[in-house]
């Protein structure tokens, strides 16, 4: 019936009403916290284009992920910072490389919280690039033997799930492979399945060191147009062993995150990049908008279209919000 026996705003009159028949819900246990691990670093190293956002040393990280699991937080997902790089990226699984002295510090006090660690050759490259330059692009086959190589490296210093990130086609079945036949079945791949090549990343790579020279991304990074073709590589990453779907960046690409969810059923990671937190830290340093409140709105939109998880620089400070 219409107007005026059905009211929809009856529902909406107090928070009691509109907390009983909310859709969607934000809870801190499904938020996820990037760390940023430099190895040449002494003391904390702000972001400047990421205010709040520090690259940690080493010797910090037990502080950080204490701060962290006191907010109830249960995942962090680290990026290193490492102090020599090479041209094939091959530091990134080298014997006592950055992350994994990060994963061991973490894992020898037993913690109620899940290491994740990106697998990802653009920080350890001179270049910058996911890995090894053949020609105008990236060697994609020389890539997947050493990003598998770097999955069991940190697999085996105790990281709870890998996180490859660099778009190179087989890099799943590359992973599960490599960890499969060096006894590390239980290790998760939660797998950057669709990434775009986004102008949404530029703060990151200040955070990570990882900008990079002679040609862009859009070679191997999805192009923005496309949403049947991130549908067919999440297809293909689910067929080679991925427990967990990525869409990245999240705000631009909720349609994506939509699709995936319904599509598919897995569970889904948004990945809320650093372009939009630092646009609303930059907009709310102006006085233009309320900082918490844009960026719980943000992250309800990502719970909305689907994401069971959340990686999100704002994840400290919405974990005491909420």
């Amino acid at each position: 019936m219409s107007y005026p026996v059905t009211r929809p705003r009856r529902l909406r009159r107090n928070r009691l009403l509109r907390d009983l028949v909310g859709e969607a819900s934000l809870d801190v246990k499904d938020l996820i916290c990037p760390i940023f691990i430099d190895e040449a670093a002494s003391g904390r190293r702000p972001v400047e284009s990421m205010p709040g956002v520090e690259r940690i040393p080493l010797s910090m990280v037990e502080e950080e992920v204490d701060a962290v699991e006191a907010l109830g937080i249960p995942a962090v997902l680290l990026f290193g910072i490492p102090a020599r790089k090479d041209e094939t990226g091959c530091c990134a699984y080298q014997e006592g490389n950055v992350i994994e002295s990060a994963i061991k510090k973490i894992k020898a006090r037993r913690r109620n919280l899940l290491v994740i660690t990106d697998v990802c050759l653009c920080e350890y490259t001179t270049h910058g690039h996911c890995g090894p330059i053949k020609g105008d692009t990236v060697d994609n086959d020389a890539t997947l033997d050493i990003i598998a190589k770097v999955a069991v490296n940190y697999a085996r210093a105790g990281a709870d799930i890998v996180a490859p990130s660099g778009m190179m086609d087989g890099m799943v079945h590359a992973i599960r492979s490599k960890l499969d036949f060096n006894g590390l079945k239980d290790t998760a791949i939660m797998s950057y399945a669709a990434k775009y090549a986004s102008a949404m990343y530029g703060p990151f790579r200040d955070a990570a060191g990882s900008g990079y020279t002679g040609f862009d991304r859009s070679s191997y990074q999805m192009d923005s147009r496309n949403s049947d073709e991130a549908m067919r590589e999440v297809a293909l990453d689910i067929e080679e062993g991925a427990d967990i779907i990525m869409v990245k960046p999240a705000l631009s690409y909720l349609d994506v995150v939509y699709r995936v969810k319904r599509e598919f059923g897995v569970p889904v990671a948004a990945y809320s990049v650093s372009g939009e937190y630092a646009m609303v830290k930059a907009a709310a340093s102006r006085g233009w908008l309320d900082e918490k409140k844009v960026a719980l709105e943000m992250l309800l939109s990502m719970k909305r279209a689907g994401a069971d998880m959340i990686i999100t620089y704002f994840a400290k400070d919405i974990a005491q919000t909420l």
